[in-house]
């Protein structure tokens, strides 16, 4: 079996280290020409479910690296104002199990992480233009002259899926309405003091008048400006993040993460063509009664760092007649960042795939069959993840309006402000936003095993 996996992010590197361990034949299409091109976003969230797949996917001292350069953990889930005022605040459990637990990681660093031990599997230069299906093949080719022909096609090439586009024209995408500006800013004495103790600590959502939001992260990891290990970390975390490769590859340092969001139209028609200080400007132009420090952050952000997001996500669909090719994360399932479970679903989308082919391998499923199966739980489990940050994030929501936005955002303080006094109740909500991250755990104990001679 030869599986052809068009696009190198997270989902398809993924499933290439458990088809890799598994002795199938797989190939990544990248189109980058480097390892470290491109931004690939700042923090994601990595949450159980993920770390399962991660944990079942990769060799087991590769995810022991994946834990060892995570940021440090979050101790609070905060909701601010404008002012950078406390409405609530949440602890976060600490776990010092490596796989049951949240990790806060660079989007950069773990693509670097992925990418090591995947050399003779990784093609970079390779943009895909369009596949060709036969009975017992697929031929994908590409923009280079080039060509590749396997048994399976899956697609892992984004929200902009040019194989979903040409295998399922009837799959759309839809704008939320939404525009989000991110950046970060080095973390240095300055603009560690920007930010208040809890905030430097957590993960702080602002909610602000007009429907604008934004995420504050302070990502602090166990190495320092110049790529080596911290003094006192020591033990097995100090010499994994010494003895990886992909350090070298990887220019994350310390900083403070922000992205910033509002209705398209609170912003300039030409948002999506501005770029660097432009960004910067606007981000300032639109937060004019906010906190001064917020508005320092923003100054000291640097700008080769600033991009916008078009915030869309997929319409959910039926079911199609599965074939010898298939799809995974963004490129069947966009979803909102509302919940924060784009990644980890991907993650689970090449869990479930790559064990429908090992039974494959094994001869105890005919291949389109087991891409059936995959296809079936994966619509159930990917388009209920949707719908759930769709409704986190849209500009149909009250909050957006101008009247009744600032009585829905007075009520919410409120209530929060309430809440915030009342433990238990505080307890019981934060229990419940976890539990979702997390929820497929019958992948827990799977393990690849080896194919028999």
């Amino acid at each position: 079996m030869k599986v052809l996996v068009i696009g190198g992010g997270t989902g398809g590197l993924a499933l290439a280290h458990g088809l890799k361990r598994a002795g199938i034949g797989v190939t990544v299409f990248e189109r980058d020409v480097l390892r470290t091109d491109g931004l690939h976003g700042y923090r994601v969230g990595i949450d159980p479910d993920g770390s399962r797949a991660l944990n079942a996917l990769l060799p087991k001292d590769l995810y022991d690296t994946f834990v060892a350069t995570k940021a440090r953990d979050p101790k609070y889930f905060n909701m601010l104002t404008e002012d950078l005022k406390e409405v609530l605040s949440m602890d976060i459990l600490p776990s010092t199990d490596p796989v049951e637990s949240e990790k806060s990681i660079s989007r950069m660093t773990l693509r670097q992480v992925l990418l090591t031990g995947l050399d003779e599997v990784v093609e970079f230069g390779k943009e895909f233009v369009r596949f060709e299906q036969r009975a017992d093949s697929v031929t994908a080719y590409f923009a280079d002259g080039s060509e590749a022909t396997g048994d399976l096609l899956v697609a892992a090439d984004g929200s902009g899926s040019r194989v979903r586009r040409q295998y399922l024209p009837q799959a759309k995408t839809e704008e939320t309405g939404i525009i989000a500006i991110a950046g970060k800013l080095a973390l240095t004495d300055e603009s560690a003091k920007l930010v208040p103790p809890k905030v430097f600590e957590g993960i702080s959502l602002v909610s602000a008048p007009h429907g604008i939001a934004c995420i504050i992260h302070v990502m602090e990891f166990q190495w320092d400006r110049d790529g080596k290990v911290k003094q006192g970390i020591g033990g097995n975390t100090e010499d994994l993040i010494r003895q990886w490769p992909g350090l070298q590859f990887d220019n994350t340092r310390d900083y403070i993460n922000w992205g910033l969001s509002a209705t398209a139209d609170k912003l300039p028609a030409n948002v999506m063509d501005l770029r660097g200080q432009e960004l910067i400007d606007l981000a300032l132009r639109i937060t004019p009664d906010w906190h001064p420090n917020f508005r320092r952050m923003l100054e000291l952000t640097d700008p080769g760092t600033c991009f916008p997001v078009n915030i869309s996500t997929s319409v959910p669909l039926d079911p199609w007649p599965s074939s010898n090719v298939t799809l995974l994360g963004d490129a069947i399932h966009t979803m909102t960042p509302g919940r924060g479970v784009g990644a980890n679903t991907a993650l689970r989308d090449a869990l479930l795939l790559c064990r429908k082919l090992i039974e494959v391998r094994d001869n105890k499923a005919e291949l389109v069959a087991a891409v059936h199966e995959y296809e079936a739980k994966m619509i159930e489990y990917g388009f209920d993840a949707v719908l759930k940050s769709r409704a986190q994030m849209s500009a149909s929501d009250p909050m957006h309006k101008p009247v009744i936005g600032r009585i829905v955002l007075a009520g919410m303080r409120t209530a929060m402000r309430t809440i915030n006094h009342l433990p238990p109740v505080k307890r019981r909500m934060r229990d419940s936003m976890m539990a979702y991250r997390g929820e497929g755990r019958d992948e827990a104990a799977f393990e690849i095993t080896p194919p028999v001679s």
